[in-house]
């Protein structure tokens, strides 16, 4: 494996994998990897000849009260194991690097970024998605892939891909994986690892109150009831706030009274121990 963390070498390393027409996948990340990480390594590889893995902490998708300092670090042990998975390329640019001194460019997304974590977390998807436009121009992949976990975030990007008309990657080429999910339920994420053994194991109240939300929607109960009881279920488990738990239309993200015909997405965001839980499954169709 390939290790860029300057422009010039990323980009005389991409051209030599690309040669005699070789695909190559992109599977952005901010590190501290885990099984839901190396999933999407591994659907890169099934989808392209050559797989490019980015870290970087990007600090403009982070609020000025949030973990930037705390967010785990551990480059030398993620890029052991992109190694051990056949990773060709570890794009793994510094903060001066990918936003030198005079950087004054910022990508909005208006729409599908307005609700959700984008009204708690105000700034955060122009920050994700200046940042991954920025990997996109860098890396120049075929495809990339994204986890479902973040269903907001993936709409963000691939509104950004079409609005701009990219094409490395095109917009249909950005590819969601289905969240991945420890023994429990609980989605699996990099922020878990901040839970006390006490709060961990309440954290797993939150898929199975989703699940039973989802199969009173399904059965023809009202919606609002239906996620007023899901918070409370969830603030009576232990979470200390429940930012958001809102039935959304999966592809426009506009928030849903009614179940219809319509793909529509469960979305929740949770606080326990001072740590922020995001997840979403599908409603009406098979899960994701």
């Amino acid at each position: 494996m390939q290790t860029a963390t300057e422009l010039e070498m990323l980009r005389t390393t991409v051209a030599r994998l690309r040669a005699g027409g070789k695909t190559l996948a992109l599977v952005p990340t901010m590190g501290a990897l885990h099984e839901g990480h190396l999933t999407l390594v591994r659907e890169a590889r099934a989808r392209a000849d050559r797989v490019a893995v980015s870290i970087f902490v990007n600090p403009t998708q982070f609020g000025p009260n949030e973990d930037l300092d705390a967010y785990p670090r551990q480059m030398s042990e993620d890029a052991r194991m992109l190694e051990a998975e056949g990773v060709d390329l570890l794009w793994a640019p510094g903060v001066g690097q990918m936003y030198p001194d005079g950087f004054a460019t910022t990508i909005s997304v208006a729409g599908v970024s307005e609700g959700f974590c984008g009204a708690t977390r105000p700034g955060h998807f122009d920050g994700v998605a200046t940042v991954v436009c920025k990997l996109f121009n860098q890396v120049c992949p075929d495809l990339a892939l994204f986890g479902e976990k973040d269903w907001q975030q993936l709409a963000v990007i691939r509104r950004m891909a079409r609005d701009l008309d990219l094409v490395e990657p095109r917009a249909d080429a950005i590819h969601g994986v289905p969240t991945v999910r420890e023994a429990d339920g609980l989605a699996m994420s990099s922020r878990n690892r901040y839970l006390s053994p006490e709060a961990r194991e309440a954290a797993a109240t939150l898929p199975r109150a989703m699940r039973e939300a989802i199969a009173r929607m399904e059965g023809g109960d009202d919606v609002q009831p239906t996620l007023a009881s899901l918070e409370e279920t969830l603030l009576g488990a232990g979470f200390s706030q429940v930012d958001y738990a809102d039935l959304a239309d999966a592809a426009s993200l506009e928030r849903l009274d009614t179940l219809g015909p319509a793909p529509a997405r469960l979305l929740v965001a949770a606080r326990i121990e001072g740590t922020r839980l995001i997840d979403n499954m599908a409603v009406g169709q098979k899960p994701g």
